[in-house]
């Protein structure tokens, strides 16, 4: 196949980047160029602003695409561009949705396809669902040929995935472990959460192209497993080497006296805060032998080990450091005051 990536080098794609570059398929990526030292040999690039549609018609000429997926489609009027750029040269469009669309809080933890889109705590959410409902809508109408796919929270070595950290990253959160210090943790730390590792969602994300049973139709992808939120802060001290010190707060008072730039609500009571477990018996019946193999515990040694090879990735935030005092020294002085 001919397979076209608006995007192809972020945390979700550019594991999928990698592996289709070691695959019979054509793969061209269509980007402004920024990682361009991290695309594979073999891989075709088009270094271009994907918002000049005349600088997009240019390069691409009439060439025609089996299938066009792009990660960096986040509102419906980057869609329309899309669909004005693509509605005749490709036999499948895939759109990366989130699974933060489903309806905050879901009737049932257990989420599948079919749970109701809806989430009053993110905007970003919101404008997923509306492009999905765009797409939708023009697959019923015009037949374009949509597949929708909703990760949930994706990961790779670049970045330790922790509940929520201030806007320059984890490393701060990493360094408050290491330090000895006590770590905040939404709520009391048992809720169920999900990660993914990158290399395990791009086989299911693979495994939809060009498939037939694709078309017209959402899937998630995602582990299958399971963990609270404690375990998850202790397999990241586990591989520091350190151990934990967890300070349990409310996801409400967290919202409640958090800046504004650190988006506890969306990221938070949008999404992280509530127990979800994921049913993606859809995404193997139509991927046959779709499987994560990655572990959390193991995928936390690896990001751990990439950071500490990578001092550029250390980026510290002593402003969230700061306020993570001041947030633990008010609920203890609190404590005392009752």
């Amino acid at each position: 196949m001919r397979i076209l990536f608006i995007g192809g080098t972020g945390t979700i794609s550019s594991a999928i980047t990698r592996q289709l570059a070691n695959s019979e398929h054509e793969l061209w990526l269509l980007n402004r160029g920024n990682r361009k030292n991290e695309v594979p040999e073999g891989v075709r690039q088009v270094i271009v602003d994907i918002n000049d549609e005349a600088a997009v018609l240019r390069e691409l000429g009439d060439t025609r695409f089996d299938v066009v997926c792009d990660f960096i489609v986040f509102t419906t009027d980057q869609l329309e561009r899309d669909y004005r750029l693509f509605k005749d040269r490709t036999r499948q469009y895939v759109f990366i949705s989130s699974a933060s669309a489903y309806h905050k809080p879901a009737r049932s933890y257990v989420i599948t396809e079919g749970t109701t889109l809806a989430n009053p705590h993110w905007e970003y959410s919101r404008n997923k669902i509306a492009c999905e409902e765009m797409l939708m809508k023009w697959y019923r109408e015009t037949g374009f040929p949509v597949t929708i796919v909703r990760p949930s929270h994706t990961y790779c070595e670049r970045s330790v995935p922790v509940g929520f950290h201030g806007p320059k990253g984890s490393w701060q959160v990493l360094k408050r472990m290491m330090e000895g210090k006590p770590v905040l943790v939404h709520g009391d730390g048992s809720s169920l959460w999900t990660m993914t590792w990158n290399e395990d969602f791009a086989k299911g994300f693979i495994g939809l192209l060009g498939n037939p049973h694709a078309i017209g139709e959402a899937f998630q992808i995602m582990s299958d497993e399971s963990l609270s939120w404690d375990q998850i802060y202790e397999a990241v001290a586990a591989a520091l080497g350190v151990t934990l010190k967890p300070y349990h707060v409310s996801s409400d008072f967290l919202n409640d006296v958090a800046p504004k730039e650190y988006d506890v609500e969306g990221n938070l009571l949008g999404d992280k805060a509530l127990t979800v477990v994921f049913d993606c018996s859809k995404l193997k019946r139509a991927v046959p032998g779709f499987q994560c193999t990655v572990r959390f515990e193991e995928g936390a040694r690896r990001c751990v080990e990439y950071l500490m090879r990578h001092p550029e990735c250390q980026v510290e935030d002593p402003e969230f450091d700061q306020w993570c005092d001041r947030v633990i020294a008010a609920l203890e002085k609190a404590k005392k005051e009752v």
